[in-house]
């Protein structure tokens, strides 16, 4: 039995990713992605979103995406919508696309008051304003499950650092609605669209929920990337949680991504998918996943953006496991990305190389696995411990 959390893991690239790229891209360069996506194992793909060409311009032509692309059966294909026309919008699209709901009725707001009013023109109190009525709406419905929740949660470009104190008391204060009316809070989303996530502060933060809230059972964490700190925090929520947990986590493929209202641009980024799947994969949690599709995704967002992204596995590749994917003893100098790239494309990526070795080089470890042996005997065996050359005996 695995000691981690059930990872519900979906893929942003196509809305997270795009909508901070150059408007002009082609339609068909997009479908040709999302259909490459679909093919990879991804479970929850995020097509694009329903928002106004106005102030999102790279979504202008979202309708034309969705019907041009070939939907994978068994994969959910969702987009964003942050009101009742972009609803509207997508229903016309349903199926192939999955209209997206919160499972549980929930209470959040963004801890910053500045980035809500740049992001959707509204306030912090606006949105607190909208409390009493999910709350009536889910007692009409005899809900008895719900959730709680910030975005921010940990600091803002521009009020600065939030004490995970803080944090606390604000979704205590939402907790204290809910049991009020004696429906039982399940859930917590943190989001972080500013880039101010760090593993201490998260393990914390979750950990300090579980521990005063031990019947909160599912997570969603919505990490960004800017201080290079989002795959670290995924893993801090990941080793904090236990197997009775569910976690939400989400990341773009290349790690590309960004918010205008932010302050950072494209430098907001996300958590490479191929990292984060290749990180969960190594760590023994199945995601059905398979990332040198998922490779092969990064170098097409890339060729179709024009420019390098952000992730490390699509440039280092996986680690090598296996005698066919160990790299060759004698291969000359590596010293560019693209030489690297020869993980995938072969020994020709490096071809013409600086060779500085008098003679090729050799190794009796190397000359073990190639008999099919193991790396190292255990504590009571010869190899290494009891070859002459090896100090203490």
């Amino acid at each position: 039995m695995s000691k981690y959390p059930n990872i519900l893991y979906k893929e942003e690239g196509m809305r997270e990713g795009m909508q901070i790229e150059d408007a002009n891209i082609a339609v068909d360069d997009k479908v040709e992605l999302l259909d490459a996506l679909s093919e990879t194992g991804l479970q929850q793909i995020v097509v694009g979103s329903f928002v106004s060409p106005k102030w999102t311009p790279q979504m202008e032509r979202i309708d034309e995406i969705v019907t041009k692309f070939t939907p994978k059966p068994g994969v959910t294909y969702t987009a964003l919508a942050l009101n009742s026309r972009g609803v509207e919008r997508a229903r016309a699209y349903s199926p192939p696309l999955t209209i997206e709901r919160d499972k549980y009725p929930r209470l959040s707001c963004h801890f910053c008051d500045v980035f809500v009013r740049r992001n959707t023109n509204r306030s912090q109190m606006q949105e607190m304003e909208r409390w009493p009525q999910i709350i009536a709406q889910a007692q009409e419905l005899n809900i008895q499950e719900a959730g709680i929740g910030c975005n921010a949660s940990w600091g803002s470009n521009f009020l600065g650092e939030f004490p995970v104190d803080s944090l606390m008391v604000l979704l205590e204060k939402q907790h204290s609605l809910w049991d009020e009316v004696g429906i039982k809070v399940v859930s917590c989303s943190l989001g972080d669209p500013m880039s101010h996530c760090h593993p201490a502060k998260v393990e914390e933060s979750v950990y300090r929920v579980k521990e005063r809230w031990p019947e909160v059972n599912h997570f969603r964490l919505h990490l960004h990337n800017g201080r290079n700190m989002a795959l670290a925090s995924a893993y801090a929520a990941i080793t904090t949680l236990g197997p009775d947990d569910t976690l939400e986590l989400d990341g773009t493929i290349g790690g590309y991504g960004g918010c205008p209202y932010c302050g950072n641009g494209r430098a907001t980024g996300m958590a490479p998918t191929e990292d984060i799947i290749h990180m969960m994969e190594d760590m023994g949690i199945e995601t059905g996943v398979d990332v040198d599709k998922l490779i092969d995704c990064v170098w097409m967002a890339e060729r179709i953006i024009g420019r390098e992204l952000y992730g490390h596995v699509s440039k280092a590749g996986p680690r090598p496991k296996t005698l066919d994917k160990l790299y060759d003893m004698n291969m000359p100098f590596v010293e560019t990305t693209d030489q690297a790239k020869h993980f995938k494309t072969g020994a020709g990526a490096y071809e013409g190389g600086i060779y500085p070795y008098a003679e090729p080089i050799t190794s009796p470890y190397r000359d073990r696995l190639e008999k099919g042996l193991p790396l190292f005997d255990d504590a009571n065996g010869d190899f290494p411990w009891k070859q002459d050359w090896f100090p203490a005996k």
